[in-house]
């Protein structure tokens, strides 16, 4: 993996000195990589998103991304978790892409001790209809609970259901949809500031739309899929598009590996 916009000085070049000593053809070990992607010293929420997306803007084939994916994507992946405090969900990702509880994992450990956080992040899942599967690994063998996300519309019996299995509610909406902006709040009120959503491209359109989006991480994958996959993000357009700044660029194998913050975030 190489770096083609050193993070440690964005007016740098590939071509210019690298004190970082990171300007190199070599695997990264995670714990470059966690400096690399180490969350903003701020005590405010940071919402970061981590997706892929083709050549041709497709975020997934046959339902899944795992297709379009890589070796060096799958760490950058687990890097990403390794340093969030709660990795966000929408229902219909959980149910397509198979989630199970996150992992502790040593790597990370000693970072994570550190930074007074968990073993694992929390997972917190999107639903406004909370149709789900209580009785999967997700909800009955987490090492942190996982939280429900939902309006206060939400069916009764359903909230109880998640309830029981063991999962904490998060009411983040008045109807029985859940406000972006509002979830992001709740969240961080549970400590949980350091957010990583993974989509999907619905989800990831909701907190667009709501423009609480302050980093999205982007695998370019070198592939052409054509068809009618979605796009990493859907749903209705903003008014006006809202300018990131690239902040580094990785490439490994022709996967491109880029990390956008908004243009005017804090």
């Amino acid at each position: 993996m190489r770096s083609l916009f050193p993070v440690t000085d964005l007016t740098t070049t590939a071509a210019a000195p690298d004190p970082s000593g990171l300007l190199t053809d070599r695997e990264w070990s995670l714990d470059e990589l966690a400096d690399a992607y180490a969350y903003p010293a701020t005590g405010d929420p940071w919402l970061r998103a981590n997706m892929v997306s083709t050549l041709d803007g497709a975020a997934q084939h046959d339902g899944r991304s795992q297709g379009i994916s890589c070796a060096a994507d799958m760490r950058i992946f687990g890097t990403l978790r390794g340093l969030a405090d709660v990795v966000i969900a929408g229902a219909e990702t959980v149910r397509l892409e198979g989630y199970r509880p996150a992992r502790a994992r040593e790597a990370f450990a000693g970072r994570r001790a550190a930074a007074g956080q968990g073993p694992a992040p929390a997972v917190a899942v999107v639903s406004g209809s909370l149709d789900l599967d209580f009785s999967l690994p997700l909800f009955t063998e987490p090492l942190v609970p996982t939280l429900v996300v939902t309006g206060a519309g939400a069916p009764a019996d359903r909230i109880a259901a998640a309830r029981k299995a063991g999962a904490e509610v998060v009411i983040a909406g008045e109807g029985a949809r859940v406000d972006p902006a509002r979830a992001v709040r709740e969240l961080a009120d549970r400590r949980l500031r350091r957010q990583l959503t993974e989509g999907g491209p619905r989800l990831l359109g909701q907190f667009v739309a709501a423009g609480v989006l302050d980093e999205l991480c982007l695998t370019l994958s070198p592939m052409l899929t054509a068809g009618d996959a979605q796009r990493i993000a859907g749903g209705p357009g903003v008014t006006v598009p809202e300018r990131f700044a690239l902040a580094s660029l990785l490439e490994e194998d022709g996967f491109l590996f880029g990390r956008y913050r908004r243009a005017d975030a804090r």
